[in-house]
């Protein structure tokens, strides 16, 4: 006889480290892990594909 109750969600896993993550610090396992993915951010590691950008003349001249 097949029960109704639906089978346990998996929860999903955090994206640098792998291990399964915490709601309180969503989609990431930890403070820590939060904190590195940051500072990939900050430092460029990540990256959006696209067209490359023209340099901007720091003093506003063609």
């Amino acid at each position: 006889m097949p029960s109704d109750t639906p089978p346990p969600k998996k929860r999903p896993r955090c994206p640098i480290c792998g291990q399964a993550s915490d709601p309180a610090h969503r989609p990431f396992c930890s403070d820590r892990c939060k904190q590195v993915d940051l500072g990939r951010w900050l430092k460029g590691d990540y990256a959006i594909p696209g067209p490359p950008l023209e340099e901007e003349d720091p003093e506003g001249q063609p």
